[in-house]
């Protein structure tokens, strides 16, 4: 199954530090040392079948995505004392009120049978886009919640995988991710640009990542900081679901990630197919057996960038993603390649960062974007 629908036009819970000594691959070089970077992974298996960035320039030289001398070179504190060191905005032109791309991808193989899949060579490319472009990624959740700690003057991206498929995520022999899947090739370029934070969310269903097996894949991803979410046990049309199959959908998979993955806190779901359930309230908490889930983030099968999380416009029961495709792409218009385009070059306003966590800035002409709830952090320059 896939997560299609036409366009929507709807707007590990630690937060991210700035890249340590080494940058943010640092915790994970043990694993990118056994890792070749050639070979390719079955696109077979794993949960259900599903979604697909469209290939950049020809990417040079890693662009500093630090313009700041704000960067903690101990990576073993504990506490954020670098803030006052941070630039001030206007310098790095922070807008944290800009919108935030969420992609959205499924399967990658060589050859792609919709345009929900994409090939390994045009998801690396894609993320050397963001790399060159000085985004950093966040998880669903950190950015729902508003916890984006990134270096002043870079900008948030969400990578989001629907269906739990063996070609986004599989272990070798040794216990290495496979070079060609979405977790390799993310190791890989995290490897070439130490500001690229390697992270991600997967929105999973039962018998996630089958290839490896639910039972060693789950743990190795929180282990590893990617975020697991929630995309229902089957893959279900939830708006055609009794309120009380809604729940048990929902609740039965944060239970069986919470039974294979201990300690795994399931904050972020992925609607199938885009859908909302007929209560959408449902989506964001409820209970089942004695199961119960509250999500700090719903999301959509969208075509637009996301609002800022502290917009005032910003609906975390209904989250946009992106389709990742590229500009020649089916519905090129609603894919990443487009998108990416329009906040490159100031179509549409991008969430750049201040560098400070605890502040919340932007040019003072767009106060007026700004929720309420978060005027105590406003810092408008």
């Amino acid at each position: 199954m896939n997560s299609r629908s036409g366009p929507v036009e709807a707007s590990a819970p630690l937060r991210p530090r700035r890249p340590p000594r080494g940058g943010y691959l640092a915790p994970l070089l043990s694993v990118l040392a056994a890792t070749t970077l050639a070979g390719a992974c079955s696109a077979s298996g794993g949960g259900v079948e599903g979604s697909g960035g469209g290939p950049p320039p020809t990417p040079g030289e890693p662009a500093d995505p630090t313009p700041s001398a704000d960067t903690d070179t101990d990576s073993g504190s504990d506490t954020d004392s670098d803030t006052d060191t941070v630039p001030d905005p206007a310098t790095v032109e922070a807008n944290e009120l800009g919108s935030v791309p969420v992609l959205m991808y499924h399967q990658l193989v060589e050859e792609p049978a919709g345009v929900y899949d994409r090939t390994p060579e045009d998801f690396r490319a894609e993320l050397e886009r963001l790399a060159e472009e000085n985004y950093v990624p966040v998880t669903a959740g950190e950015y729902s919640r508003g916890e984006i700690d990134i270096p002043a003057g870079t900008h948030p991206v969400v990578l989001t995988f629907d269906d739990s498929t063996n070609s986004q995520f599989a272990l070798d022999d040794d216990g290495k991710p496979i070079p060609d899947s979405a977790v390799g090739i993310l190791l890989e370029v995290a490897e070439r640009h130490p500001g690229f934070r390697p992270t991600a969310t997967f929105f999973v269903n039962d018998n996630a990542f089958s290839a490896t097996g639910a039972p060693e894949a789950l743990p190795w991803l929180t282990e590893h900081g990617f975020e697991i979410g929630n995309h229902t046990l089957g893959h279900a049309h939830l708006g055609q679901l009794t309120d009380e199959e809604v729940q048990r959908e929902i609740a039965g998979n944060a239970a069986v990630m919470a039974e294979l993955a201990p300690g795994t806190e399931v904050t972020s779901l992925a609607l199938p197919f885009g859908v909302m359930p007929t209560n959408a309230a449902l989506a964001v908490e409820g209970e089942s057996d004695g199961h119960t889930y509250r999500h700090d983030g719903v999301y959509l099968v969208g075509a637009n960038p996301a609002p800022s999380p502290f917009a005032g416009s910003f609906d975390a029961g209904a989250i946009p993603r992106i389709r990742s495709a590229g500009p020649d792409a089916e519905d090129a218009e609603y894919g990443s390649a487009r998108w990416l385009d329009r906040l490159v070059d100031g179509t549409i306003d991008r969430y750049t960062s201040d560098g400070n966590p605890d502040t919340i800035a932007f040019p003072e002409e767009y106060a007026d974007r700004l929720a309420e709830v978060h005027r105590d952090r406003a810092h408008p320059y």
